[in-house]
């Protein structure tokens, strides 16, 4: 290896460190209020019988996880406590740990590689973003766009959330920050028809990746199955196979709300994949393991801060580590 070669290597492990170093801070509330507990339940010496296990089922209930996947979690622990004849509690907290990642990496998660290739294979690749309003969509679109210029991909937004009038105001400013050219209309405008310019403008200038974002509310089902039908319908006049990806923004402060959201845009647009927001600071991280559960979606970034590139791809056995560290001591140690 030469000497260029180990000097990049060394860079991308820093990188990849920090990234790893603020997802372990952004999740310390949701740890404090889920892992924390459990190491308390389970670091006490008890043996394992029903009160414990009821305990155990009340936090993660409690952590957001929901009574679903708590359920299926706590079936799959009994039946290996069972098998294995476990009878000191603090084995559980690796079954639950492992529980939990089984879950995280059932939804094929697409790795950096992988995602960017991709997008190579399919250009122009159209992302439509939709979530409600104020789950940071708007930001999560700029960060996005970062992340794709960083990686030397020409980007083309398009602003088709017209009915907010500071929509398209924040839109182009989180576009001059990444650097990149955006595509609006006056407010009240056609939003199938900004689409419609966009991929037209997108296909002209050669880009590769072209980034749509779409009116937040949730008001009117049938009004929002109809416009988000009708933005797809007007692309694929250009490109037939479009959308590419549609990425539901999720704000991971709202915990059991933005399962229900979910749910609901699922039913009305053919969700591929999660961005999950506000990730840093909030109690209620856990809410990302009954998503991936629930609804089999994989989640593709998560926002771990404010800046332009606190956007990272979401790695479920990253997220894992980082939600069950402890830096003081290990539950085998008590």
């Amino acid at each position: 290896m030469g000497l260029f070669d180990r000097f990049k290597q060394k860079v991308t492990s820093i990188v990849e460190q920090s990234g790893l170093n603020k997802l372990t801070e952004g999740l310390k509330k949701t740890r404090n209020a889920f892992v924390d507990r459990l190491r308390f339940v389970l670091g006490s010496g008890r043996k394992i019988d029903a009160q414990l296990l009821s305990e155990i089922e009340e936090i993660l209930i409690t952590s957001d996880i929901g009574v679903h996947t708590t359920l299926h979690i706590m079936n799959n622990v009994k039946d290996i406590i069972k098998k294995e004849g476990y009878e000191d509690s603090s084995e559980i907290y690796n079954l639950i740990k492992q529980e939990i990642l089984a879950i995280l990496s059932s939804s094929s998660n697409i790795k950096h590689d992988d995602y960017y290739s991709l997008v190579h294979n399919s250009k122009p690749h159209i992302i439509m973003m939709v979530g409600v309003n104020g789950v940071g969509k708007t930001t999560t679109i700029g960060k996005l766009a970062y992340n794709f210029k960083q990686k030397q991909k020409k980007v083309l937004i398009g602003a088709a959330d017209t009915f907010r009038a500071a929509a398209n105001e924040q839109l182009e400013v989180w576009a001059q920050r990444a650097d990149v050219e955006i595509i609006q209309q006056k407010q009240g405008a056609d939003p199938a028809a900004v689409a419609f310019d966009t991929v037209k403008a997108g296909l002209t200038r050669n880009v590769d990746v072209i980034i749509i974002d779409t009116a937040g509310r949730l008001h009117n089902k049938t009004g929002l199955m109809q416009e988000l039908e009708k933005i797809s319908r007007v692309i694929q006049k250009l490109i037939p196979d479009a959308p590419h990806e549609v990425l539901l923004a999720l704000d991971a402060t709202t915990g059991q709300n933005g399962l229900l959201q979910a749910k609901e845009f699922a039913k009305v647009s053919t969700v591929t994949g999660i961005v999950l927001t506000k990730l840093d600071g909030t109690a209620k991280g856990g809410i990302i393991i009954p998503i991936s559960h629930e609804l089999n979606l994989p989640v593709r970034f998560i926002g771990i801060g404010e800046k332009i590139n606190d956007l990272q791809f979401f790695d479920a056995e990253e997220y894992t580590d980082a939600l069950f560290t402890n830096e003081e001591h290990d539950i085998t140690d008590n």
